[in-house]
């Protein structure tokens, strides 16, 4: 699964029932055309379907700010829902301090406008920026970030301040909120507060609400305000019934276009959804108490194109015994239609899934009801908690006390929790295990489904994983489908082929390597010089989860994959990992990557695994190359930033 650990929210769009589509007409009665047209755009009374903002101009956050009577601004950079929620929360606490603010999605708006915010007095523009990745922005802050770096904009007169949601187990830690901090000032922004660092391998929600915590004081003495002493609500949307609806009207599951299952039209992306048949799901490991597993999902109607490397991106749905187990424990009819209508009429989301669906379309597809809560929503429980001890707890849980954060981190963390007051049920990303110029029709996925008991015996079970298990291939001809579409990577073998490949991937690390070696396979058929291939692989046991071992193994027979080295980390007394096999043969990995201009390539854990690798390939610098420890890890830098060591990597 591909996922920084951090941060998004892919339904960050208005969601209407769209229009009925024109059906081609002939060029010949282009004034019918224009005619309709007109009627389309300012005469109809039908709600609007929800338009695509790279295709029609982008909207006047500043004017919208004037509009509205606000003068705080919240920019969220987010790929999981994390920084966008930590945006929508700075934005209500804002009227806590005599402000108004509104949380915002850059991809909405013409950023160039930033320059404009001096128009509203005592305005101030905060930025939640997640970085993904490799030190990457996420999808929605893409093209702001591409402003950032181009522009050379007067800011002089715009204050602003940052919060940086990352993980230090990624070598580019909080990258984008760090640029985004620095660039401001370089454009002779004011700085209102430090910038704030969220580290999601310790805890992010205690970095935000240390920050927030300082940040709201330094905003008070900075503008000369002080605290009202109201306190922010978390409720931002109001719950409407509808008892007499057509059904055609109602949401099944969709991202964007409704009745887009119904009706698959390329090209498809996060809010069209390609329902791919899964047309192999079989077991990957031998034995263990581990379920490994390869799935094929059949493209060939799809119009869609992936590279080697790609990412594959899947939208599970939860299991229907907890939907049905939450519906009864709520005393809900499951199947009534509901939309919640964001209270906040200004608001460009007006709805927090796809409205109107059903509760149980809604807990199924839409919600993540396997999620911990966060101490803000705690606090907000609280306050209609009748049992008076179950409040104190609530609200000393939802505080920065050391006796709170031990009591979340016990009741709630530990034992996986979760609430109905919850995030979108957000995709899951895996590296494609497939090589398009061999299987052009197919998608592949090698995954390991969780499952787990926590530390107070609860099990816990991955949504995405076990709903894949599920996906059986059966002899009657119906086959599962899984939602899904391709996010394109820069994980990519060298243009040229002659170019040796170093691969490290450990378990289904694996993954990308084995789309690599295909092409690579392709490659040679071809008759092109293909360089050297080599793949360093780890799992526990060999007669268990040697995974695609007779693959491997007819690759390398055919002179494909130039050495397999496998590292069995159980097969002895002592543990041999994959950094282990490349220390032992530092010689000849230092001459393809000093000498033969050699790519890199590691996919797997961050935490540890890459760490590891990273630091083996320093040491055989050193011992090897003859490089101090701090010119090996400069070395390696500049091969990162020639595209010549490139990570897929996971905490």
């Amino acid at each position: 699964i591909i996922d920084s650990g951090v941060e998004s929210q892919l339904l960050s769009d208005e969601y209407q029932p769209p229009e009925t589509l024109l059906g081609s007409l002939d060029i010949f009665v282009f004034s019918l055309i224009a005619g309709l047209l007109i009627y389309w755009f300012f005469f109809r009374k039908k709600p609007e379907p929800v338009l695509d903002l790279k295709t029609f101009p982008a909207t006047s956050f500043i004017e919208k700010m004037k509009k509205t009577n606000r003068n705080v601004v919240v920019f969220y950079g987010s790929q999981t829902g994390t920084a966008e929620e930590f945006a929508n929360r700075l934005a209500k606490d804002a009227h806590r301090y005599g402000m108004k603010g509104m949380a915002t999605d850059p991809e909405e708006y013409d950023m160039s406008e930033l320059s404009r915010l001096k128009e509203i007095p005592n305005s101030m523009a905060v930025f939640c920026m997640a970085t993904y990745g490799e030190g990457d922005p996420t999808d929605n802050a893409q093209e702001f970030y591409d402003w950032m770096q181009g522009t050379d904009d007067d800011l002089e007169g715009v204050n602003f301040a940052v919060f940086g949601l990352g993980n230090k187990t990624y070598e580019h830690f909080n990258a984008t909120g760090k640029y985004t901090d620095k660039r401001f000032a370089e454009l002779g922004g004011k700085r209102v507060f430090d910038l704030g660092l969220g580290d999601d391998d310790s805890n992010l929600e205690e970095d935000f609400i240390s920050w927030k915590e300082q940040f709201w004081p330094a905003v008070c003495e900075f503008f000369g305000v002080e605290a009202t002493g109201e306190e922010s609500s978390i409720r931002q949307f109001e719950l409407v019934v509808h008892n007499d609806i057509n059904m055609n009207q109602v949401y099944t599951g969709e991202m964007g276009r409704l009745k887009s299952f119904q009706t698959q039209k390329p090209p498809f992306d996060s809010k069209n959804l390609f329902l791919a048949p899964v047309t192999v799901n079989r077991k990957l490991n031998r034995g263990g108490n581990r379920h490994l597993m390869h799935i094929e999902l059949d493209v060939m109607d799809s119009k869609i194109r992936y590279d080697a490397g790609d990412h594959v991106a899947v939208y599970p749905t939860n299991d229907a015994a907890v939907v049905s187990r939450i519906g009864e424990r709520l005393g809900v009819d499951l199947d009534t239609v509901i939309s919640l209508k964001n209270l906040d009429e200004e608001s460009n989301k007006k709805h927090p899934f796809p409205c109107p669906s059903t509760y149980r379309t809604a807990l199924t597809h839409y919600l993540d009801i396997n999620n911990t809560p966060r101490k803000n929503v705690l606090y907000e429980l609280s306050q209609y908690t009748s049992d008076p001890q179950e409040q104190e707890n609530m609200r000393k849980m939802a505080s920065a006390s050391p006796e709170g954060k031990a009591l979340y981190q016990s009741w709630v963390l530990d034992s996986e929790r979760n609430i109905l007051l919850l995030p979108q049920l957000q995709a899951r990303y895996y590296s494609i295990a497939s090589s398009n110029k061999v299987h052009p029709t197919s998608i592949h996925i090698c995954a390991v489904v969780i499952e787990y008991t926590t530390k107070t015996g609860r099990v816990y079970k991955g949504v995405a994983t076990n709903w894949l298990k599920n996906k059986e291939v059966t002899e009657n001809g119906h086959k599962h489908t899984v939602p899904m579409y391709v996010r394109r990577s820069q994980f990519r073998l060298p243009f040229k082929p002659s170019n040796p490949v170093i691969m490290t991937g450990p378990g289904t690390g694996i993954a990308p390597f084995v789309g690599f070696i295909q092409e690579r396979a392709w490659q040679k058929e071809q008759g092109k010089d293909v360089g050297e291939t080599i793949l360093y692989f780890g799992c526990r046991h060999k007669n268990e989860d040697f995974l695609y071992q007779q693959e491997l193994e007819e690759f390398e027979r055919a002179g494909v994959l130039t050495q397999l080295n496998v590292a069995f980390s159980r097969d002895q007394e002592h543990k041999i990992y994959v950094q282990h096999l490349l220390k032992k043969n530092k010689e000849q990995l230092w001459k393809l990557i000093h000498s033969n201009n050699a790519h890199i390539y590691v996919c797997g854990d961050a935490r540890n695994m890459a760490r590891d690798v990273h630091t083996a390939f320093y040491e055989i610098a050193e011992e090897v190359g003859g490089l101090t420890h701090t010119q090996a890890v400069d070395y390696f830098k500049k091969l990162m930033t020639k595209g010549r060591y490139l990570q897929d990597v996971w905490s």
